[in-house]
């Protein structure tokens, strides 16, 4: 048997909707790692990319060194006789140089996109182990903001600067082993200003990753209100609320702009600054090392060799402040992606028993349960469904009917008691084993891209064509795919927009019939179905709960008054109790609606 996977949907629902929850920020050391430890799983790549940069650099090294010495043999003392010579290795060295970087480059994006993919592998994976309950607490634009954006920056991050640090760090090293070897007087002075660097560029460091953290955030509140006002557009239409939307998503964007403007401008003091101190730099050597050739101190081929040396040590850092911006909203987008990474998974204790054949016997005892500690929305529900009967579930909004079923698949976990079926505590069982023997048919439809035939088949994949049109027939819903111009092949648009929503609710219930479930859950499954519709599908209905534990939550009446037992919900407690006529005769709040509806 198989499990029809339909995230449920509470009404009232739990609170706890709204603003996203703040994210903790991490190091971003500890981002750094754990992005580089995904790099690690592709070390070959990483091997053979490094390999190229310490070629290509120190091809680019060499440079400086033959200019200074073309300078010295040729130029100064206008010797042309193999300046031409000279001339064409300096050419061939870059080439080669700039071959290697392309190479290395061409590597390098390779083992990026590889990263990224196990990153959002990981990510993906875990949203669909976390609870429900997580999913109640957070925005699900934010999650997509996290999957596309963040990701992306962390994409673009590894792409663009990762090669230029790594060739930047060997271009650095050994920049300052040529100069030290040349001489150590120039090479000290060229060193002058790297300390007031590191203290700007620390100081506008600390400032600017929290800047680019609020941005992420903001960013994924206003993608989660954009998709949420989209997705709800014919409400907005209906309450004529468009003024109010484009109001709230004005306000939303312009805090993002002003946190956006923020980051940007304080992590853009980091070029400017960099280059003031690298020209401060460069025209001090340029002056000392001009005097020391004019007093013959030096020679004026080692000077042009050191103001190049100079102006590669000068890349790193520049480097640095070009990608600075780009760097910081990495760190940003991983430490967020990572905050989903690390949530506890829902199977964290999967060592659990099975049923090796389900009966359909389930007994709330005493069950208690609230979304919030403070708050309980079941106060010790009791109540006892024998193997093949129907449990109707009644009462007002907000009683806590939902909440029953939710609790059955363990969507939520229970505060207080315990829930059993043939004897065994459900929190004992193995969750994917328990959710398969549930087939669940909500009141919103939810149907998922692709073809009809695809998503009747959703809770069983290997279905036969036969049997998905057995399926189809017992939900009345054979007819009219069968009109449809591709019948079963018909492409299902935007979660199902191109179907009415009875037509849609048919084929969720066309699924459910399909998954044959031990224990079938029905949650206002015909509210959205026409009379005319619902009398074609009660038949279809009786067969599919007949010899399964049913549990059918209805406001309409007269389509559960063949239940065996009705638990009339209110409040979070069982109210009143019995079969349709037992309670009639008592007259009680039953009684009242029934009454109510018929009127």
């Amino acid at each position: 048997m198989h499990q029809t996977v339909i995230p449920p949907i509470g009404r009232p629902g739990p609170p706890g909707r709204g603003p996203v929850p703040k994210v903790r920020a991490k190091n971003a050391r500890h981002a750094i790692i754990r992005v580089w430890s995904y790099m690690g799983r592709h070390r070959k790549g990483v091997i053979t990319a490094l390999v190229l940069t310490a070629l290509g650099t120190l091809l680019n090294l060499a440079g400086p060194y033959l200019l200074g010495r073309a300078v010295n043999e040729h130029i100064v003392p206008k010797i042309t006789d193999g300046l031409l010579k000279d001339c064409m290795l300096l050419l061939t060295v870059y080439v080669l140089g700039s071959l290697m970087m392309w190479a290395q480059s061409y590597v390098m994006i390779g083992v990026s996109q590889l990263t990224v993919k196990d990153l959002r592998h990981a990510l993906f994976s875990r949203l669909q182990q976390l609870p429900i309950s997580f999913f109640d607490k957070n925005q699900s634009g934010d999650l997509m903001s996290r999957a596309t954006n963040d990701i992306d920056n962390v994409s673009t991050t590894l792409n663009q600067s990762v090669t230029q640090l790594m060739s930047s760090a060997i271009l650095l090293v050994g920049s300052l082993s040529i100069m030290f070897a040349l001489d150590v007087r120039l090479t000290l002075l060229s060193l002058v200003t790297v300390p007031l660097i590191t203290i700007a560029t620390r100081l506008i460091a600390s400032r600017t990753r929290k800047h680019f953290t609020a941005q992420q955030k903001l960013l994924g509140e206003l993608n989660g209100y954009a998709q949420e006002t989209i997705a709800g557009q014919k409400v907005v239409a209906a309450y004529n609320r468009q003024e109010q939307a484009h109001k709230h998503f004005q306000n939303l964007n312009e805090k993002l702009r002003t946190s956006s403007t923020q980051a940007q401008s304080v992590s853009g003091l980091v070029g400017p600054t960099m280059n003031v101190m690298n020209n401060i730099g460069f025209a001090i050597l340029a002056a000392v090392g001009g005097w020391m050739a004019y007093h013959n101190l030096t020679s004026i081929g080692l000077i042009v060799s050191f103001l190049a040396y100079s102006r590669q040590i000068e890349r790193p850092i520049n480097d640095l402040a070009n990608q600075y911006n780009l760097i910081q909203a990495a760190i940003a987008g991983a430490e967020r992606v990572f905050h989903i990474i690390d949530t506890p998974s829902e199977y964290v204790e999967e060592q659990k028993k099975q049923l090796e054949q389900i009966q359909g016997k389930v007994v709330f005892e005493d069950v208690s349960f609230g979304y919030n500690p403070e708050r309980e929305i079941l106060k010790k529900v009791s109540f006892t469904a024998k193997p093949g009967e129907m449990i109707a579930l009644v009462g007002p909004t907000g009683a806590g009917k939902t909440t029953i079923i939710n609790l059955l698949p363990r969507f939520y976990e229970i505060t207080g008691g315990r829930i059993t079926i043939d004897g065994c505590d459900i929190s004992e069982l193995e969750k994917d084993q328990l959710r398969r023997e549930l087939g669940i048919v909500l009141q919103d439809a939810y149907l998922f891209s692709g073809t009809i035939r695809d998503n009747i088949a959703y809770g069983k994949l290997d279905a036969t064509v036969e049997q998905i049109q057995q399926a189809a027939k017992l939900a009345n819903a054979h007819s009219f795919i069968r009109k449809l111009s591709q019948g079963y092949d018909t492409k299902i648009i935007s979660g199902g927009s191109n179907l009415s929503q009875g037509q849609r609710q048919l084929l969720t219930i066309a699924r459910a019939i399909l998954a044959d479930p031990a224990i079938l859950i029905l949650d206002e499954a015909t509210s959205s179905i026409d009379t005319r519709t619902e009398m074609q599908i009660q038949e279809a209905m009786r067969t599919l709960m007949k010899d399964r534990t049913s549990f059918v939550i209805a406001h309409r009446l007269s389509t559960i008054r063949e239940a065996d037992q009705i638990l009339v919900i209110d409040d979070g407690k069982i109210a009143e109790r019995g079969s349709h006529d037992e309670l009639m005769q008592q007259q009680g709040f039953y009684y009242q609606l029934h009454q109510g509806q018929l009127s």
